[in-house]
Parts: structure tokens; sequence; C-alpha cells
């Protein structure tokens, strides 16, 4: 699985890493993907600047441990395992629940499973590398494929999730990129194609800059008498805390721009799969379990669903998707790095970008 070192596109293993791990990458980006917790894309790395986006938790990648798990609590148990990094979400999002007799946990046993490699081609002006994951809780087959090309700043993933049930079947499916410093700072700007923010109605921490269940235009909020600018990321001395719906998208993209760095990272997505995009931040702000004012951290995540309060929730809502059996969805996902110093107000797939001025 390791190819040779001067490849200009590449996907290679890490046996120094505690966890099956691949690395794809070109001159331009590097990410690393942990096939045993999740195809978590735990690092994305921007060569040009040599710094990972994403966010990592306090206490790092840890094993399952064997035997009899640490706590029956499933949203305790995630967290343990939770790296930070980026995390497929399905078919469950946000808190646990039952669902057709099985207990689907916190954010989905997508994020959890392990993922096989079933093909690998690299060398030369492109690389990619297919994997496959079967859920046990749920009828479903997940398949991606992840690839790069030379010269461009753009990690593709190609995603496929098919019903093999004989019964159609109710989820949610979205994608859990965290980002953290040394990119994540006061000096980054939020952009994004959405008109709208929803919050949301049951979570409501301190330091909230939102009112529970209110629909504001993007990018200002309001809490009383405080307004608030969204689209600037506070520094660490204003702490903040919220879960929000970016929603009336009239094409799925966003970028985080550090204007003092002077590049930033972005998605772009199909709208007509993932119609939302769920906006966490959790920026020094909450006390005790499980972040202890540790966490400085904020992910924009592309979703079929809302709100992010488990697949039960989402369908007394009405928002949750459903699969017919042999049925299929797919939906091409990019990560996109981009330079800027005054943020940016369109990305596109193909990577260009219409700077902000």
């Amino acid at each position: 699985m390791t190819s040779s070192s001067n490849a200009k596109c590449a996907v290679r293993s890490n046996p120094e890493l505690p966890l099956r791990a691949t690395v794809i990458e070109n001159d331009l980006l590097a990410a690393t993907v942990w096939l045993d917790k999740g195809a978590d894309i735990y690092r994305l790395v921007y060569k040009p600047r040599d710094i990972d986006v994403l966010w990592k938790t306090p206490w790092g990648l840890k094993r399952a441990s064997p035997g009899v798990p640490s706590t029956a609590d499933s949203t305790a148990r995630w967290l343990e395992v939770y790296p930070g990094g980026w995390q497929e979400i399905f078919p469950n999002g946000g808190a646990p629940c039952t669902y057709k007799g099985a207990e689907l946990n916190m954010h989905g046993e997508a994020s959890l499973t392990s993922w096989e490699i079933e093909s690998i081609s690299d060398g030369g002006s492109s690389a990619s590398i297919r994997l496959i994951a079967r859920l046990a809780r749920s009828p479903f087959r997940i398949e991606r494929t992840m690839r790069v090309e030379q010269g461009k700043p753009i990690l593709i993933l190609s995603e496929r999730i098919i019903n093999e049930g004989d019964e159609p079947m109710a989820y949610m499916w979205g994608h859990h990129p965290a980002f953290g410093e040394p990119f994540l700072s006061g000096a980054c700007r939020i952009d994004h194609g959405a008109k709208s923010i929803r919050a949301d109605d049951a979570y409501d921490p301190r330091n909230n800059p939102m009112e529970p269940n209110r629909v504001y235009r993007w990018p200002h909020v309001s809490r009383g008498q405080a307004v608030t600018d969204l689209s600037r990321v506070p520094p660490k001395s204003q702490p903040a805390a919220m879960l929000g719906y970016l929603f009336d998208f009239e094409v799925g993209w966003y970028g985080i721009t550090n204007t003092e760095l002077g590049f930033g990272i972005g998605l772009t997505w199909p709208i007509e799969v993932f119609p939302y995009a769920w906006l966490w931040q959790e920026l020094s702000s909450s006390s005790g379990y499980p972040w202890y004012r540790r966490a400085h951290t904020l992910a924009i995540e592309p979703f079929t669903t809302i709100p992010g309060q488990g697949l039960l929730k989402a369908i007394e809502h009405g928002t949750h998707r459903m699969l017919e059996p042999g049925a299929s969805v797919a939906a091409e996902v990019r990560a996109i790095f981009y330079e800027s110093r005054s943020g940016i107000s369109r990305l596109n797939p193909d990577g260009t970008v219409v700077q902000r001025h």
C-alpha cells in the first residue's frame, strides 16, 4: 500500500500511527484517514504553509478499549474516541435514539466503524483510494472514493449510500469537519452561500449569541441588546458557543479565511442532497464535561437534515430522508484550499474563487 516517495500524487500507509491509517496527497495537500475509526480525516494539511487546519481534541486519538465499555452512555463513548478532525455522520446525527429496534449512537455508526480499502490508484498526475463500509445496526453500505490531482489544492470525496435491506429506511447524513488552531483564530472570517441561519431550539449554552429557535438573516444575530456578526470568528478573549443551521443556499459552498495567514479552506457540495449546513462553535466557552473550556473549534457541516437532535426528532420535523430497498443516493463533497487575505464571495468546485473586496 506504500507508493514511491517521488510520486507527484500518492496513497501511502503509515505503520507508525496507532490505528490503520492511509495518507492521500499531492504537491499541495495531504489528508490522513483513520480506517479503523470511521474513515475520519484526521489531518488536512495545506503544504504551502505546512499547516493542518483541523482541530484535535485535548485527549487526542484513542483506541476503543476491548472488553466491557467504560460507560453505557452512547454520547460519552463517542466522545472518548473522538480525536477531532472530520467525521462522516450517518445514519444518525446528534443525540442517540432507537429506530426500528436498533440503538443509533450519537452521530451514527459510520463515524465509529472500520472501513476497508477496496482499491488504490496512485502515482503520476492523480491518486485515488476507494473505501467501503457496511453497517451492522442498519442495512446500509457506504462507498467513498477520495481523489487528488497534481497542481490542484482540492480533495474530492465522491460518496454513495445504498440501502441493502428489504424495507424503507430513514436516515440523516452529513460531514463534520472541525477546524482549529493554528489556522482558526480571531483573524478568520466565514463566507458562504446561505441567506439565513436558525438557532437550535434546545441547545442554549453559556455565551450563545443567538436566541433559541430564532431565525436570522446572515451574518448578524442578536440576543437581548447584543448584536453579533457571525462572519467574524471571535478571539479567545471573547468566548462563544452555539449551534445553528444555515439554510436558503443558492449554491452549496463555504470558505473560512485566515486573513493574517493569507489562505483559507472551504467545502462545496450539492444542495439537493445537503440543503443545510450546521454551524457549531465551541470557542473556549463551555465549562465542565466534556470540554472544561479546553475546546477552541468550529465546524460548518453540510447536512441533509435539521435539527441535530437525532433521527427521531428529524422524523418529527419531517426533515429526514428515506431510501427505498435497493435504492442509493450519491454526493460529491470537495475540500478546497485557496489564497486570500480578505475573504471570498464565491467558491467553485473547480477551485476558483471570487475574492471579497
